[in-house]
């Protein structure tokens, strides 16, 4: 069987993958531009900056001083070069180290400055220095100075890698997090009109999906399940039409034909009877399909009426087929039903007893429940379902029309109830049919 495709992968891991893709592209633009050919190459390491500051003192005077903490020592261990300037906001400063003449100018005006990045043209870029402003505890410093030189192209990438991997798990678990939740509520009219599915049947036509609750693209599909539901409906009536006419058109020439049957002298043509009455049979029960499904008249029931009513007319059949019948009320509890359409199923529970080879049938009522009972072969289990199917005959040779236990279903569903099939405990089969749920 072909798995069905999921919406996640389109709705979450492609928008995944197109993000990471992106990002990709965007910063490998941003370090381009960034490192363009003209700016490549090494610059002064901004991280002398902090070591700088905290080496720079107020003396007794209140001017500043370089004091060579552990850290600055080190410092000078990497770039003997190393040289700075440092100036406060007032004028004050401090040089340490031998500043290129070049930057002569600047002293006295750094803290006009705050920030700047300058190289020379050529190795060994003796002039390259960084201008940063730091607070210290003894005050704001505007500090220049040229220390270890670092590559700006691996500074960049560095930069751009801890920007971009925050990014990228933010997308991941707006993906993962965000995205199903909102595939969900978008989707949730899908989930309602698969509900209102699952609530149309048989017996529920004229139901239609709603158009209201799911989104554009999956409205047409909506509407095309709505027109073949409406094309079902009208189908169905064309059918009930038709079996209803037919059956109401059969009924007076099978009535001739049977009046012709039994006034026949001839002895082929009176055996025909059987045959003629299993077609007038079908015909009666083809039209209890119909009336069951347009003309249900529901009234106050007496279970135990019914079941008198239903020994007394059926007895003169019974005995007349060698057998006998009998009426055991064990409860009588009033319900709401179609009494004619009730009376039917137990005529064609007696029927399908007698048809069968019951000999002694059994009419049981138990409260709003009733049992027919009979002593004949019995249903194997294997075909306790398929008897009620349209048509279907247990024996290839059996009488009857195979339409009678269908209609004992057909009457049970319409009426919220149920019919079961049971072993006797003498032999034979019990059907029981339960209105409690009436």
């Amino acid at each position: 069987m072909t798995r069905s495709p999921s919406l996640k992968r389109p709705l979450i891991v492609y928008p995944l993958v197109f993000h990471f893709l992106t990002l990709l592209v965007s910063f490998a633009i941003l370090i381009a531009v960034a490192l363009r050919v003209d700016s490549g190459g090494p610059y002064t390491d901004e991280q002398i900056i902090p070591i700088i500051a905290q080496a720079v003192e107020r003396d007794a005077t209140g001017g500043l001083t370089v004091v060579m903490t552990p850290d600055l020592a080190d410092l000078r261990g990497k770039a003997p070069d190393l040289w700075f300037v440092a100036e406060d906001d007032g004028g004050a400063s401090v040089v340490f180290g031998r500043v290129p003449e070049h930057y002569a100018s600047l002293l006295g005006r750094l803290s006009d400055l705050s920030y700047a990045q300058m190289r020379d043209r050529v190795a060994p870029h003796d002039l390259a220095a960084v201008i940063r402003r730091e607070n210290t505890d003894i005050g704001t410093l505007t500090i220049l100075g040229h220390g270890p030189l670092s590559e700006l192209g691996f500074m960049v990438v560095f930069a751009t890698n801890t920007i971009i991997l925050p990014i990228f798990i933010l997308l991941t678990l707006t993906s993962l997090v965000v995205t199903p939740w909102i595939v969900r509520r978008s989707l949730a009219g899908v989930s309602r009109i698969a509900r209102e599915a699952e609530g149309i049947n048989a017996d529920s036509r004229g139901r239609r999906l709603s158009e209201a609750y799911v989104p554009q693209e999956i409205a047409p599909l909506v509407r095309a399940v709505n027109d073949a539901l409406r094309r079902l409906d009208d189908g169905y009536e064309r059918q009930q039409r038709f079996i209803a006419s037919a059956s109401h058109e059969l009924r007076t020439p099978i009535a001739v034909l049977a009046s012709k049957v039994d006034a026949a002298d001839s002895t082929a043509v009176r055996a025909l009877a059987l045959d003629v009455q299993r077609l007038a049979t079908m015909t009666e029960q083809l039209l209890d399909l119909h009336r069951l499904e347009n003309n249900r008249q529901d009234e106050a029931i007496d279970p135990a009426e019914v079941g008198r009513r239903l020994v007394g007319d059926m007895a003169p059949l019974v005995i007349a087929n060698g057998g006998s019948i009998s009426l055991d009320v064990l409860g009588n509890e009033p319900c709401i039903g179609d009494a004619a359409a009730l009376e039917r199923v137990l005529m064609n529970l007696v029927q399908n007893a007698i048809d069968h080879g019951g000999t002694n049938v059994v009419v049981r009522v138990l409260g709003t429940a009733f049992e027919v009972e009979d002593d004949g072969p019995g249903i194997p289990p294997t075909e306790r379902e398929r008897v009620f199917e349209p048509f279907h005959r247990l024996r290839p040779r059996t009488t009857g029309s195979g339409l009678g236990l269908n209609l004992v279903r057909e009457v049970m569903d319409q009426h919220g109830g149920r019919v079961e099939i049971r072993d006797a405990p003498g032999g034979g089969t019990v059907f029981r049919i339960d209105l409690g749920t009436v």
